[in-house]
């Protein structure tokens, strides 16, 4: 692990006159010397005068190349309650990691620094944490009472991720990867050590973790504006998350997270066993499960479809394209929903699972090539975004007689017992 370098410690007169620390909020950096100062001056500004606890601000600089160190340091220097911490590494979540470690503060959170979300949910984000009510917090741009602005591919991007994360983790939380989270730091103490990734992804592994500790996620509705100049790579991120999440998956599969013990350890072991919502409602029990995780991978597999089939058009015909791209995409699909919508492990009957589904690709080939037969006839001067927008809506109409198939045919109980 990165040794953490605290270059400005906060003075010790503010809580010597006021008390503990009770609120340390990070501030993680990397290369933002133009927009440090004027978040932490407005973060200061926003806790001085509306914020009842004593706080600290931590900057949490790792591996910055400009001048963000010394703008930190600048910093701790003109505040009293702003310290510095720096790390010769990258990463968000190795940040967090070495500066809640080290906290004294019972309550931990943080924000970006460009502080997208509005500050006045900063009180209502913590307070759950300190009267002890819940265990983390998370602000949502995704909930009812949320007001955000953003761009449509940002807004397609991080609902997908979520549907995502509720298809293959069963994660309940509403918003993985809003910028402004806060923790208590004995539950910091317990799960942190468990948690691996470094860095975008910190967040959602810490989040599944807790949630399947059985420890209460408080979220609150924030309001949250874009910020145009944002420097994250999405699609590196998006790399990363997908490996991140076939990690934890894998590991919440094997055993490897040690779940059952930190509920018991945490004394959150489940209340006496009550009709689910799905059997109350008369509905075949999972289905709705089913139905998320199937869509998620649907998803997934739509995206890599269009992907394979824009990188084989430039070499073969629309048809041969089609073909090749759902024959690939349709064996990695059948192979998902076999073990994660349907809970099937093992390679008993692996073998005849990818030929039956085979069959039900069949389907989705004869709806997807007779849509391009139809469209060549039809328009044969058609554009590329013709073509993908006629694929997308066969494809979606493929995806759901798939679901019935799989459901009724394929994975369906009787048979993988029998």
């Amino acid at each position: 692990m990165t040794a953490a370098i605290p270059l400005r410690a906060p003075a010790a007169t503010h809580v010597e006159a006021t008390g503990r620390v009770v609120l340390d909020v990070v501030v993680p950096v990397f290369d933002e010397e133009r927009d440090l100062g004027p978040c932490v001056r407005r973060l200061h500004r926003h806790l001085t005068e509306d914020f009842p606890y004593p706080f600290r601000i931590t900057v949490a600089d790792n591996a910055s190349t400009d001048g963000t160190l010394a703008v930190a340091e600048a910093l701790a220097d003109e505040f009293a309650e702003v310290g510095v911490v720096h790390l010769p590494e990258k990463g968000r979540g190795r940040a967090l990691r070495a500066v809640w470690a080290a906290s004294d503060a019972p309550v931990l959170a943080y924000t970006d620094v460009d502080l997208s979300t509005d500050l006045n949910a900063l009180l209502p984000l913590v307070a759950p944490l300190i009267s002890g009510h819940s265990d983390l917090a998370i602000g949502s741009r995704l909930a009812p009472a949320s007001r955000v602005v953003r761009g449509v591919k940002r807004e397609v991007i991080s609902r997908c991720y979520n549907v995502l994360l509720r298809g293959t983790l069963r994660a309940r939380f509403s918003d993985a990867q809003c910028g402004f989270k806060a923790i208590r730091a004995d539950v910091a103490r317990r799960l942190l050590p468990l948690v691996e990734d470094t860095g975008w992804f910190f967040d959602t592994e810490l989040l599944v973790l807790a949630e399947r500790s059985g420890l209460r996620i408080h979220e609150v509705p924030v309001d949250w504006v874009d910020d145009p100049d944002s420097r994250v790579d999405v699609v590196a991120t998006a790399v990363a998350d997908l490996k991140g999440v076939a990690r934890v998956g894998r590991a919440l599969a094997t055993g490897a997270l040690p779940v059952a013990a930190l509920r018991e350890e945490f004394g959150r072991a489940p209340l006496a066993a009550e009709p689910s919502p799905d059997e109350l409602a008369g509905v075949t029990p999972g289905l709705t499960g089913q139905m998320v995780r199937f869509a998620a991978i649907g998803v997934l597999s739509t995206l890599a479809f269009l992907l394979l089939y824009t990188l084989f058009r430039g070499v073969l015909g629309p048809q041969p394209s089609n073909l090749l791209a759902l024959v690939i995409t349709a064996v990695a699909n059948t192979a998902a929903n076999r073990r994660l919508t349907f809970g099937i492990r093992g390679r008993r009957h692996a073998g005849r699972s990818q030929v039956e589904g085979l069959v039900v690709f069949g389907l989705g080939l004869a709806l997807t090539s007779g849509s391009l037969a139809l469209l060549g006839a039809l328009a044969p001067a058609a554009s590329h975004a013709v073509e993908l927008a006629v694929l997308i809506v066969a494809n979606l109409v493929a995806t759901l007689l798939r679901f019935v198939a799989y459901r009724a045919w394929v994975f369906h109980p009787r048979r993988q017992r029998a």
